[in-house]
């Protein structure tokens, strides 16, 4: 059978067909910029895949919408599917799955964030591949965090937005942060923005510069710390551009053991290359996820 997915991004929108073992069949790639301007777009490409003219077989089954937040997820509240108090203004309380339903007709859709979506993939078909708790963050221009328990992506009064956790300061540092919520977070001290900010170039350009990813890689291993402290997954993976940075990966580790101290002593902290692992699926994890979320939403019709 035959999925639609859409991964929609800050930047981007990225509209796809695919199949039940994440395989992508056909993809575009929109430009976020106003919904009035990008919506309609995006309707006539998952229109398109609908048409009465088409074969049953070359009709997408279903629509998995992984969606940039913040986002409310709870299923039967007012607001479920809207796009919430997001940064970017014009997308603020944007009613996103009523739009595509109100346009698209009764097609079972799946709606969760698009990092909870990353996670999802990475789960289903990459490196948490058989694990029932885990967690995705990805660090680009900013910050987001997906975690499953128990096989389920966690939701509760809203979703995981473990990018703003209130970092302690790294001994000697002084900038103020990005976040314009809450400064000294997680986001605010470490996500592409950020680094760019602080240092006067972005993060493609400070390769030979040590300091840069040291002081990264404190801030980044404080909040794993945290994160792992009270979710206690079975793997943390990381994506995002920042992460391609290959200081990276072995100073984040080498924090994370000394920050934990011991205090810990498990197979997996005692494993540190595989529990703290990049993204395994070439950058598409986010939507390979809706696919699997389109596909779960069609089973449930």
């Amino acid at each position: 059978m035959l999925y639609g997915a859409l991964e929609a991004g800050g930047t981007k929108m990225i509209c796809a067909v695919g199949n039940e073992s994440g395989q992508i069949l056909d993809q575009v790639i929109i430009p976020t910029s106003t919904p009035d301007e990008t919506m309609p777009k995006v309707i006539e490409y998952f229109k398109s895949k609908l048409d009465a003219s088409l074969p049953d077989d070359e009709k997408i089954q279903g629509l998995g919408v992984a969606c940039f937040g913040p986002v409310d997820v709870r299923e039967g509240s007012k607001t479920y599917g809207n796009i919430l108090n997001t940064p970017k203004i014009a997308w603020r309380n944007f009613p996103m799955l009523k739009t595509l339903k109100d346009a698209l007709g009764d097609i079972p859709m799946g709606f969760d964030t698009n990092v909870n979506c990353s996670l999802l993939g990475e789960a289903t078909w990459g490196s948490a591949k058989g694990l029932n708790d885990a967690i995705y963050i990805t660090i680009g221009i900013g910050i987001g965090m997906g975690a499953i328990s128990g096989g389920n992506p966690i939701h509760g009064m809203l979703h995981p937005e473990a990018g703003h956790l209130i970092m302690s300061r790294v001994p000697g540092d002084d900038y103020k942060g990005h976040c314009p919520s809450h400064g000294a977070c997680f986001e605010g001290m470490a996500c592409g923005a950020a680094i760019e900010d602080r240092w006067g170039k972005p993060a493609k350009d400070l390769g030979d510069r040590p300091e840069v990813w040291e002081l990264e890689a404190k801030y980044i291993a404080q909040a794993i710390t945290d994160i792992l402290l009270v979710l206690s997954p079975q793997k943390i993976i990381l994506g995002g551009g920042v992460m391609n940075h290959a200081p990276l990966f072995p100073l984040v580790r080498k924090y994370v053991l000394e920050y934990v101290n011991e205090y810990i002593d498990t197979k997996e902290l005692r494993n540190i290359n595989s529990f703290i692992a990049p993204a395994a699926l070439n950058g598409n994890q986010g939507i390979m996820g809706a696919l699997r979320l389109a596909e779960d939403a069609a089973a449930e019709d």
